[in-house]
C-alpha cells in the first residue's frame, strides 16, 4: 500500500499551539547517535547535510522537509524517505509548536508502515510511537514502545519512549523501570539526564533534578554541532525548576542564557514574562508575554496575558485574550483527536468560567486513562469549582503522592481542605505554597494570600 502526495498538504494558515512543554523535545532525546534523518539516505545520494550550517535550525529543517516530499512523491512507498519525513514534521513541532505538523508525522510513518511491516521496519516503528506521544496518544505509544522493545530488547531508544508513555499515564515505578533499562542498554547521553530529571523533578529531588540537566548540557556541549533547539530547552528547564522553588535570579539568569543564542525561543520569552510578573513589574512582564504569543500563542502565555491586561484596566484587551484561549484550546483538541484538555480545563476553572464543562474536560482526561499526579490536580481543581469536595479531596491527594514541590499542587490542596472545612491542613498547605514560590501564579498566589490571612483571622 502506497501513499500519495496528497497525504501531505502544502502549509496553510494555522493556529499555533505549544504540545506540552516537555513532550515533543523529550521525543526526539533518545540516544544521541545519527538520528533517521541524518541516516535515511547517504549525503552522496544527495541528501541535504545537515551538520553544522549557517542557517538556522528551522530553515535546514524546511530544506530537508523539501527534500524528502520530493522523494515520497517519486516513490510513495521508500521507507527511509517516509521515516525521515515523519521525524521532521516532529522537528517542526518542537522548533514552531505548530500542532498542525502531529497529523503529517502521523501519516507519514503509518504509510512507511503500511509499505513495510514494522518486523522489517524498525524506524518506521520507531518514528510512530514518537508521534503519538507527542500527539498525547500516550496509551498507543506505550504499546508501541513495548512491541519496539520485544523487537529489539537490547536496544535503548525502546525504554526511552516506554518511559516517556508511563511517566504521562502516570504509571510512575514502570516509567522508572523503563529508564533503568535505558541506561543499561545505552549510552550516557543528553537523553538520559533529561530523563533522569523530569522523574527527580516528579519526586520533589530538585538538587538532583538540577544536577541531571547540568550534566545533559555538558554532554550536548561536548558534541561537536551541539542542537540550538535541545540545548535551549535544557536551559530552559533549568529556569524552570529554579522558578518551581522561587528562586527568580537563577531561573531569570538561565532564561537570559537561551534568549541570547536562540532569541526568539517562545517558551523562554514567556517564562521571562511570568519571573517579570512574580516580581511586580507589570510592564516588562506583558512585554515579554506579548512576544512570546505573537510567536506561538499557547495556552498559558495567552491567559497570563490576559491576566496581566486585567490587573493593568485592561479589560478589553484581556477579554479578548480569554476568549483566543478558548479556541486555542479547541483547536489543539481538534488537532490531537485525543482527550487532553487540562490546560483549558484549569484555565476554566481559574477564572471561574463554565465549572461544569472545566469539570467535564478533566474527568475525561483522567477516565480515558492518563492518571499522573498533574491530571489528578487538574480532576482536584475542577472538582472543587464545581461543587465536588468529597471528589476533589480524593484526586488531590493523588496529585500529592510523590512528594513534587509545585506551589501550584499546595495551593490547590489548601484551598481543597478550606472548603472541607480542615482549617488546621489549609493553612498549613497554603503556607507552604506561598513559602516554596510566592510568586506562583500571578492572580492565583494572590488568592492564596487571602485566603490564608482569612484562615488565620479570629
Amino acid at each position: 500500500m502506497g501513499v500519495s502526495t496528497s497525504a501531505f498538504p502544502q502549509r496553510r494558515n494555522f493556529v499555533l499551539v505549544l504540545v506540552a512543554i516537555s513532550t515533543g523535545v523529550l521525543s526526539a532525546l533518545v540516544v544521541r547517535q545519527k538520528s533517521p534523518i541524518e541516516k535515511a539516505v547517504p549525503e552522496q545520494d544527495g541528501a541535504p547535510a545537515l551538520a553544522a550550517s549557517t542557517r538556522s535550525p528551522s530553515e535546514e529543517t524546511e530544506t530537508a522537509l523539501r527534500f524528502y516530499l520530493e522523494r515520497v512523491r517519486r516513490d510513495p512507498e521508500e521507507t527511509r524517505s517516509l521515516n525521515a519525513l515523519a521525524e521532521l514534521y516532529l522537528r517542526r513541532v518542537r522548533e514552531t509548536g505548530n500542532e498542525d505538523h502531529l497529523p503529517l508525522a502521523l501519516n507519514a510513518a503509518h504509510a512507511s508502515l503500511a509499505a513495510v511491516g514494522a518486523r522489517q521496519n524498525i524506524g518506521g516503528l520507531t518514528v510512530l510511537a514518537q508521534a503519538e506521544f507527542s500527539n498525547h496518544d500516550f496509551a498507543a505509544a506505550r504499546d508501541h514502545a513495548l512491541q519496539l522493545a520485544q523487537l529489539n530488547p537490547r536496544k535503548s531508544e525502546p525504554y526511552a519512549i516506554l518511559g516517556d508513555a508511563l511517566l504521562e499515564l502516570g504509571n510512575y515505578d514502570e516509567a522508572a523501570e523503563a529508564f533503568q533499562k535505558m541506561q543499561m542498554f545505552g549510552q550516557k547521553d543528553a537523553g538520559v539526564e533529561t530523563r533522569l530529571a523530569r522523574l527527580a523533578v516528579l519526586r520533589g529531588a530538585t538538587d538532583e533534578a538540577r544536577q541531571h540537566f547540568t550534566t545533559a548540557l555538558n554532554l550536548l556541549f561536548a558534541l561537536p554541532d551541539p542542537p540550538v533547539e535541545t540545548v535551549a530547552w535544557c536551559r530552559w528547564q533549568l529556569g524552570e525548576t529554579a522558578f518551581a522553588v522561587g528562586d527568580y535570579v537563577a531561573a531569570e539568569n538561565h532564561y537570559r542564557d537561551v534568549l541570547q543564542n536562540a532569541p526568539s525561543y517562545f517558551r523562554a520569552l514567556g517564562s521571562m514574562g511570568r519571573v517579570c510578573a512574580a516580581r511586580g513589574d507589570t510592564a516588562t512582564a506583558i512585554s515579554f508575554y506579548e512576544q512570546a504569543v505573537r510567536i506561538v500563542p499557547v495556552v498559558d502565555f495567552m491567559a497570563a496575558l490576559g491576566d496581566l491586561y486585567q490587573l493593568s484596566g485592561r479589560q478589553r484587551d484581556a477579554a479578548v485574550r480569554y476568549e483566543l484561549v478558548e479556541q486555542l484550546g479547541e483547536h489543539s483538541k481538534k488537532v490531537h483527536g485525543t482527550p487532553y484538555d487540562r490546560h483549558l480545563a484549569l484555565f476554566l476553572a481559574d477564572h471561574d468560567l463554565k465549572a461544569e464543562e472545566a469539570y467535564t474536560l478533566a474527568r475525561g482526561e483522567f477516565d480515558a486513562g492518563r492518571r499522573d499526579i498533574y491530571g489528578a490536580d487538574a480532576l482536584a481543581w475542577t472538582a472543587l469549582k464545581s461543587g465536588r469536595v468529597d471528589e476533589a479531596q480524593a484526586a488531590i491527594r493523588e496529585a500529592l503522592r510523590l512528594g513534587t514541590l509545585d506551589a501550584r499542587l499546595f495551593y490547590h490542596a489548601g484551598m481543597i481542605a478550606r472548603a472541607a472545612g480542615d482549617k488546621a491542613v489549609a493553612i498549613d498547605y497554603l503556607q507552604r505554597a506561598l513559602a516554596l514560590n510566592p510568586g506562583f501564579d500571578l492572580l492565583q498566589s494572590e488568592i492564596a494570600r487571602k485566603a490564608l490571612q482569612d484562615l488565620r483571622s479570629p
